[in-house]
């Protein structure tokens, strides 16, 4: 998991600095007063979102499968869990009278 979100960190990075050089030659529009920043993070997300969607295919089913592995890990846990049988000392306690 710390891979893919690795590998789409490094896809926006690479997409905010093509765009800031890109602006910075002139063949973007660089935003309109203050909002150069916010303008070019944007257009980076905006970018970067469809070119993990295909290029990270493969680690994001990999990262898929081992989600569903461990929920279904935990799944089993609960289920054995659930199905012990409960021996006096686990049972709930009246916490008035002291008694079980």
């Amino acid at each position: 998991m710390l891979r893919y979100t690795a590998l789409r960190l490094g896809i926006f990075a690479a997409c905010l600095v093509l765009v800031t050089g890109l602006s910075w030659v002139g063949l973007i529009p660089a935003g309109i007063g203050e909002s150069q920043p916010f303008w070019l993070v944007a257009l980076a997300i905006l970018i970067s979102a469809p070119l993990s969607y295909v290029l990270l295919r493969r680690q994001r089913e990999a990262m898929s499968e081992q989600v569903i592995d461990g929920v279904g890990r935990a799944k089993r846990r609960l289920r054995a869990n659930q199905t012990m049988e409960d021996g006096p000392e686990d049972r709930p306690r009246d916490v008035a009278t002291g008694r079980g």
